[in-house]
């Protein structure tokens, strides 16, 4: 193993709820889904049709520029709906489970003794393919490209994240044959980041990787931070990532022949009565995880993900394709008296505006509440102090709100996407939606020069 990274800048955000070391298997859904819209620059083209029954395994739709790269339902069934937005954009294609539906068999095979040509074509068939992701722009990886690394984020130091040590503990073997598959992908090596504070044993002994140990505070744990202390990427440089869970789909179906994206889900928040984990499917809709486990008093606020990057929904929607948690906090709604302007005693903060920060508490119940609205954008030296790059991002994001391409090359748009700066949105006292922007402006990358 390497020598430890440390990095200083960031913060960590003391939310209350976290996910007590229990996993329970929830109850079966009835519908699943996938959502095109969890997918930045796809233009989804439909294979199917409403109630037309689907195995586990087969194509929903496809990716319109790239058409090998296919979205399959992930439990076999019958296809109940599908939900359009504004100008018939496609929201959601939801299925309705069948346990006793069949499930489309794949090659089973060791990837050991497969051809780079046979894991991916493997891959992509069985619709897989989409939890690769691409950097720069983090969005789905061309399988036209080589990658210069694989890099694979262990750890996740977003607040109330899932202990991923802990979900892995059962199935090490799977996930080294995920490893073998995505090391005939490369022509670099597959990277491993790893807590150096955290249970790393789960992660010694494996084949075909290089493991680099970081430490600090959120967002060390976010895989573009670490590529960057790592090997920055460059303008003409492509490397991919994939979430750890991700690489467990990928080792099952080389090691069983059929798609089985049973996932270990967080249930988390201060609204959740009993936080803990839950074994259920990709795409299932999280009223089947709720029901019974909230806490009524107050009015919440549902959130696929985590509460820097996740995304509301509603208590009967679907978990979003890349997420393993769900959060579960207070709107915030109801009427504050005298607001920022009282002492503090129970709150948190970033800046340590309030008195709390005297007192070290452990745990906090935030709500959703935005405090004032959008503001002027000034320099203040608040972003740097919770971005661990060599990047500014205040001059990054003001190159993209005049969309002046050279400048965002020379700030550095390659190495950061949403996650990065995720940070910086929550304790941004101008209220700029940094993240919105930064996609925008990767979008106009993407536009500008592919």
């Amino acid at each position: 193993m390497s020598e430890v990274i440390k990095l200083k800048k960031g913060l960590n955000i003391k939310l209350a709820g976290k996910a007590e070391l229990i996993t329970e298997t929830a109850l079966i859904s009835d519908t699943y889904a996938l959502k095109p819209t969890d997918f930045p620059g796809l233009a989804p083209k439909l294979c199917v049709k409403a109630d037309q029954d689907v195995k586990a395994g087969d194509p929903l739709f496809y990716d319109k520029y790239n058409p090998n790269v296919v979205f399959t339902s992930p439990v076999g069934g019958k296809v109940v709906s599908i939900n359009r937005g504004e100008r018939r954009k496609i929201l959601e294609v939801v299925v309705k489970g069948d346990e006793n539906a069949e499930a489309a068999k794949f090659m089973e095979a060791d990837p050991k003794a497969l051809t780079k040509g046979e894991i991916k074509e493997q891959i992509l068939k069985s619709g897989l393919w989409p939890f690769i992701k691409r950097r720069p722009y983090g969005i789905i990886a061309n399988p036209e490209e080589v990658p210069k690394n694989i890099y694979i984020s262990t750890f996740d130091t977003a607040p109330l994240a899932p202990d991923y040590s802990y979900i892995l503990k059962d199935e090490k073997n799977t996930f080294q044959v995920g490893i073998n598959a995505l090391s005939k992908l490369t022509d670099g090596k597959v990277i491993l980041g790893v807590d150096a504070n955290g249970n790393s044993s789960t992660f010694e002994g494996l084949e075909n990787v290089v493991v680099n140990k970081f430490s600090g505070p959120h967002p060390v744990g976010n895989v573009g931070i670490q590529i960057h202390h790592i090997n920055p990427i460059n303008k003409g440089d492509v490397v991919w990532t994939i979430n750890l869970q991700d690489v467990l789909f990928i080792g099952r179906l080389f090691d069983m022949g059929v798609l089985n994206v049973t996932k270990t889900i967080a249930l988390v928040g201060s609204e959740v009565e009993k936080p803990r984990y839950f074994k259920t499917k990709l795409g299932t809709n999280v009223s089947v995880l709720l029901e019974g486990n909230i806490k009524t008093e107050n009015n919440t606020r549902v959130i696929s993900g985590n509460v820097l990057t996740g995304t509301k929904i509603s208590d009967d929607n679907f978990l979003g394709f890349y997420d393993s948690s769900i959060t579960v906090i207070p709107e915030g709604d109801e009427y504050e008296f005298m607001g920022w302007a009282t002492l503090g005693l129970n709150k948190f903060s970033a800046t340590k505006t309030f008195i709390s920060s005297l007192f070290q508490k452990k745990e906090y119940v935030m709500n959703a509440n935005l405090h004032g609205g959008e503001r002027a954008f000034v320099l203040s030296g608040q972003y740097e102090k919770l971005l661990p790059m060599d990047v500014l991002p205040v001059h990054l994001l003001k190159s993209i709100l005049v969309n002046d391409i050279d400048k965002m090359e020379q700030l550095g748009i390659y190495e950061v996407i949403e996650e990065d700066l995720a940070l910086c949105e929550y304790a941004c006292t101008s209220k700029i939606h940094v993240q919105e922007t930064l996609r925008k402006g990767i979008n106009s990358m993407i536009k500008e020069l592919g």
